[in-house]
């Protein structure tokens, strides 16, 4: 049995972070347990790859959430990296922070130092911006790279000023001093390839001989003496696996993520009690809120017919295709360096709302029937659009004490009407802008939902018939006081009533950030290692009113 200081289960985008800052103290010794494979497979490092990882059980935990009233009975892909990088190594390249205000929420619901202007320097410790950008709200030094969309293609740029003459203003950059507008994507794609967690964070922190990665390893519980955790069993190459257990001299950390975080917890005696009876597991912690608070991003497509242009469909097919290997294998440029979405808009609901709570995508391609990993075989162009910050709530639960069986997902989308009446008005303003005067050259007609679509029942009718995640679950390890019957960690993001137990992902965010959750999960990981660490957190930034 080997022992380390630290024992951090899941090797995604705050694993890596964690694994590099932690062992950057040569007297530290930390060990990395991850369930998929090493990294190593192509598609993970070609943008375009995000099809094919999309649908690769290798690296990839094909995860379903159950059926609910408002995705019209189907169940929804809810893809999970399953490799070094997690899902940061399979995602789709968007570097999105939020608004001021989701951050300066999480503080006023008594989670102390977590106010946007105390996780700015985190943020901007992460990144290295490549590119325009103001200090006060951007990086250059960090090791994961933010680069623009160099990509110009008339689809793209007629959307956007079909955009500007609807009101909607250009944002040179939506991570600055405010989110709102029309702009191109910034991502994590350099040289024409990804920059996942592991290769901006790990990789270079495996070279130390105080780290210790272990792949093929799937955490199947938490041990404890008493209400203390003091390692990890493991399975070494699955459920048929050796059976192995690894010591913790300070801590066990979980970045497992959002649905494997609570699982691992749960089956492990620590959760709601009359689950964990339910299922004959032993309570060794009766904790109500794991798993709980569960909240995803529900997004429906409007997708349109282009003409007089070339979508991406037609670049990926036949000779256009063999064009496209070639242009991407000499100068790492076409489609294939391409990200799925291309350009963001961030805008209001309702004029009255005194915060941006829609987001709107743009990208020109189609997918069959609004699943990304098929592209339509006619020129297509597509818009979605989400509510930011969902009401709508769900949870992830083990189905039985096995550590190898999928939990119940149910993210439970749209069942607040709050959610459906922001999601009409983004579903309105998506069709506004693909019929665009802007646009008009270019716009043959709708496919989906179909001109014939108008009213507000048709267009949920619509919604429920194609909405699709947009791989944003969080929550199910909320930050709260001791006062919140769901919280499950404290603002030090160590469990409630439990020793030497932290939990380090996207699942403890108290509330959804108006943004793709990557970005944020990276700055998270990067304040944990200074509370781990017992280094003084970094200074917050002064920022006008």
């Amino acid at each position: 049995m080997d022992s380390f200081d630290y024992v951090i289960v899941g090797a995604g985008s705050a694993g890596s972070v964690l694994a590099n800052r932690l062992s950057a103290d040569a007297n530290v010794t930390v060990c990395v347990l991850e369930a998929g494979p090493s990294d190593w497979h192509p598609f993970i490092h070609i943008p375009a790859g995000f099809m094919y990882t999309l649908v690769n059980p290798r690296v990839n935990w094909l995860y379903r959430s159950e059926a609910s009233e408002w995705t019209g009975g189907r169940r929804i892909a809810a893809p999970r990296g399953k490799t070094l990088g997690g899902s940061s190594s399979i995602n789709g390249h968007i570097y999105n922070r939020g608004q001021r205000l989701d951050f300066d929420g999480w503080a006023q619901r008594g989670n102390r130092g977590w106010g946007y202007a105390d996780l700015l320097p985190y943020f901007r410790r992460t990144e290295q911006r490549i590119g325009e950008a103001d200090g006060t709200f951007r990086g250059r030094d960090g090791d994961l790279p933010i680069t623009d969309l160099e990509w110009r293609d008339p689809l793209c740029e007629a959307f956007i000023e079909g955009a500007v003459q609807q009101g909607i203003p250009r944002n040179k950059d939506y991570n600055g001093t405010t989110q709102a507008g029309v702009s191109y994507v910034q991502r994590v794609i350099r040289n024409g390839r990804r920059v996942s967690a592991a290769r901006a964070f790990l990789h270079p922190a495996m070279k130390r001989r105080n780290l210790t990665v272990r792949t093929h390893a799937h955490a199947t519980e938490i041990v404890l003496e008493g209400k203390k955790a003091v390692g990890i069993r493991y399975r070494k190459g699955g459920r048929n696996g050796t059976p192995m257990e690894v010591r913790a001299n300070k801590e066990v950390i979980l970045c497992g993520g959002t649905v494997n975080s609570p699982q691992l917890l749960q089956v492990s005696g620590i959760g709601p009690a009359p689950l964990l009876q339910s299922l004959g597991i032993p309570v060794r912690h009766d904790l109500a809120g794991v798993g709980e608070n569960l909240r995803d991003h529900y997004a429906p497509r409007f997708v349109a017919r282009a003409k007089n242009a070339t979508s991406i469909n037609e670049r990926s097919h036949g000779l256009k295709l063999v064009a496209e290997v070639l242009k991407y294998a000499i100068s790492r440029k076409g489609i294939l360096a391409l990200n799925p979405t291309l350009v963001y808009v961030f805008w209001k609901s309702d004029e009255r709302v005194d915060n941006y709570d829609l987001q709107l995508t743009f990208t020109p391609a189609s997918y069959k029937e609004g699943v990304q990993s098929t592209l339509d075989d006619f020129p297509g162009m597509t818009v979605a659009s989400w509510q930011q910050r969902p009401d709508s709530i769900g949870y992830i639960r083990a189905k039985s004490a096995d550590p190898f069986e999928h939990p119940v997902i149910q993210p439970n989308y749209l069942a607040m009407e709050s959610d459906r009446r922001v999601l009409l008005a983004g579903m309105k303003l998506a069709r506004r802008l693909l019929s665009s005067e802007a646009l008009k050259p270019y716009y043959d007609r709708e496919e989906f939902p179909g001109p014939g679509v108008r009213t507000d029942d048709e267009l949920l009718g619509a919604a429920k018939q194609r909405g699709t995640t947009t791989f944003h679950l969080m929550g199910t390890c909320r930050m709260a006081p001791d006062s919140d019957p769901t919280a499950v960690v404290d603002d030090q993001l160590r469990v409630r009533g439990m020793q030497g137990l932290r939990v380090v992902d996207a699942s403890i965010m108290p509330t959804m950030p108006s943004a793709n959750l990557n970005a944020s999960v990276l700055m998270i990981a990067e304040k944990a290692a200074d509370m781990i660490l017992g280094k003084p957190v970094l200074e917050a930034t002064k920022l006008a009113d």
